[in-house]
């Protein structure tokens, strides 16, 4: 994954560990000050909110913990790979596309960003400029000509 991707999955984790898990537990504290738990709506709301959020903590940590930042300055530009940005024509209408390919947590069809493991990345992997390639997508086939390759800003 880009440093830019591992550092904002840090500050999210940060988010969630200091200000997020903190507000729920404040909650569950209050909800118990209120009496009966057994029917007590916010408590539950409160545990299952603590119980989501943790879950979420854990999967953050589990993606950090796998994570390998890749050094841009050791990629080549003449294939398309990981963190490169890919300008194509769709040649069935003449359109011009531009994505960067990154990984399945920076994923952001936004941003401009798919992810790798996706089926049109899948067949730009390890082409040239200048390649014609053939895609299956839900919608039917493409037919992508590759424009020009550079890596992610």
């Amino acid at each position: 994954m880009s440093q830019e991707g591992y550092d904002k999955l840090v500050a999210e984790l940060h988010q969630m560990e200091h200000v997020e898990l903190p507000q729920v537990r404040d909650a569950i504290a209050e909800a118990r000050d209120k009496g009966d738990l057994s029917e007590n709506f916010e408590y539950h709301a409160a545990k299952r909110e603590q119980a989501r959020l943790l879950g979420r903590i854990r999967y953050k940590q589990r993606v950090l913990a796998n994570a390998r930042v890749i050094d841009k300055s050791r990629l080549a530009t003449d294939t398309v790979q990981l963190l490169s940005k890919v300008e194509m024509t769709n040649l069935a209408n003449n359109s011009q596309m531009t994505y960067t390919i990154a990984s399945p947590h920076e994923a952001n069809i936004r941003e401009g960003k798919i992810s790798i493991k996706s089926p049109i990345a899948q067949a730009l992997l390890n082409k040239k400029a200048g390649d014609v390639v053939e895609v299956r997508v839900p919608a039917g086939m493409l037919r992508l000509r590759i424009d020009s390759i550079c890596l992610m800003e």
